[in-house]
């Protein structure tokens, strides 16, 4: 009896460990129900996104055989309407309830993806109808994903908004890791197009769940003779006086011209250039959410051990890094291997570096100015991603689709060389607070006191820019 219980002893203790480990801390984000709902929204609708970042290019690649150049034209199309709408749309958002914006942008997000198979199904399906999908995508991105960062700022406290940035990419990263495998099983079976139907099913499953969050938010009335266009200035003129806005917005725009040079030829560098087949492209994409899943995990530590600042540069080198390394190895018998290594490594450049940006512009900034600036601040980091796409697109038609490869990696080590070296990122050790908690221009603003009165809470899916991962 005894020799039994000793043999049971060592499988108890295991099994003990292996509960702790399961087990939250006392004060981890995930106990609180409010961020548990955002979690699980995120969760589910990147696992939708996943399909769309595959089946959208690889359907525009492979069923309409797009040139470079067109696939340039479709990123800028999602693109588009960040340049065009952001601005105004930050005024908006400051004088309107945050969450049912995120919630019609999430229907119409899978009413959108559905019309592709749709149009697949009637033989109506041409670039035209994808260039139109993109921009009505990139709509629902500018006015929804804003609302959403707004709104996370209501329900996390600013000193955890770097935990909680890292924890919301670990649930999208999560579906990265599986996401990717999925949707390639399904694009063999289906067909791209037919594939984009199951997005659609889970981001309407997404807005479901939302429907039942009950957020009080409290809108201070706007002064009277307040214009529109003065509140947006106000926006424009908070992040031109606040130097490290102004630094982090030169920083991420910059790498964003080169992140999508090399989004619009990587598909079909992959197809083409290398001959993977559309499951095989799936299959390697697991490799970038295990890379968004390291760096989710990792994130918050490295931030905390090296600073934002420093954390952010790592991401932007790390990125440019991948690029540089699938530009540079032969296309034999290494060059799979060498994409899913790209993808690995974007994968950790884009988390660490959109944890810490996200995290660094909203602990800066008043609660009255995060839509102003939220907005701004996108604006102006998405204007250089349209030329960059349509750059990569012609150097991947014109010249080589590996020289949009090489153009991405040099120039985003280029761009993480020159953040460390000037402006005030490199000195960014701990997050800092904002000057004041008071903005005396304009609008409405969301006080952040009202979610201790909601019974139940939620937060949409926070969206940097198109569907492609983290930016």
């Amino acid at each position: 009896m005894q020799t039994r219980q000793a043999r049971r002893l060592p499988w108890l203790g295991l099994w003990q460990r292996f509960s702790s480990l399961l087990r939250l801390p006392p004060n981890d984000l995930l106990r609180d129900l409010v961020y548990r709902r955002l979690f699980t929204s995120i969760l589910i609708s990147s696992l939708g996104g996943q399909i769309t970042m595959l089946a959208l290019p690889l359907t525009a690649a492979l069923l309409l055989n797009a040139s470079p150049t067109q696939m340039g034209l479709l990123t800028a199309m999602e693109i588009a309407p960040f340049v065009l709408f952001s601005l105004p749309a930050g005024v908006w958002l400051d004088r309107v309830r945050k969450l049912p914006v995120y919630i019609i942008g999430e229907t119409l997000l899978a009413l959108t993806v559905a019309t592709v198979p749709l149009a697949a199904w009637m033989g109506w399906l041409n670039m035209t109808w994808l260039y139109v999908v993109g921009f009505v995508l990139g709509t629902v991105y500018t006015t929804a994903g804003s609302a959403s960062q707004i709104v996370l700022t209501q329900v996390v406290e600013r000193d955890r908004l770097v935990e909680a940035h890292a924890k919301n990419a670990l649930a999208s990263s999560g579906a990265e890791v599986v996401g990717p495998g999925v949707a390639g099983v399904l694009i063999k079976l289906m067909g791209a197009p037919m594939a984009l139907a199951v997005d659609a099913v889970l981001v309407l499953a997404s807005a479901l769940i939302l429907r039942g969050i009950q957020v009080k938010e409290v809108l201070k009335p706007r002064e009277a003779g307040t214009r529109f266009w003065d509140e947006l200035k106000g926006g424009l003129r908070f992040v031109r006086q606040h130097s490290l806005l102004v630094a982090l917005a030169s920083a991420v725009g910059g790498w964003q011209v080169f992140n999508n040079a090399a989004q619009v030829v990587q598909i079909l560098y992959a197809t083409r250039t290398l001959g993977l087949s559309a499951q095989a492209v799936g299959m390697s994409y697991v490799a970038l959410g295990a890379g968004t899943v390291l760096a989710s995990v990792m994130g918050h530590r490295i931030s905390a051990r090296i600073g934002p600042g420093p954390s952010l540069v790592l991401g932007l080198a790390t990125s440019g890094l991948g690029w540089l390394t699938l530009a540079l190895l032969p296309t034999g018998f290494v060059g799979a291997p060498a994409f899913a290594f790209m993808l690995f490594m974007f994968g950790v450049g884009a988390v660490l570096i959109f944890i810490n940006f996200l995290s660094l512009r909203q602990a800066v900034t008043p609660t009255a100015m995060l839509g102003r600036m939220t907005s701004t601040m996108r604006w102006l980091i998405l204007v250089p991603a349209g030329p960059g796409a349509l750059i990569g697109g012609w150097l991947g038609e014109h010249v080589s689709l590996r020289s949009s490869l090489l153009f991405a990696g040099v120039g985003a080590l280029l761009v993480s060389l020159l953040a460390w070296r000037f402006g005030p990122i490199r000195g960014v050790l701990s997050l800092p607070t904002p000057e004041q908690d008071e903005e005396p221009v304009l609008g409405a603003e969301a006080m952040p006191g009202a979610l201790g009165e909601a019974e139940i809470g939620g937060n949409p899916l926070t969206m940097e820019g198109p569907r492609d991962g983290k930016t």
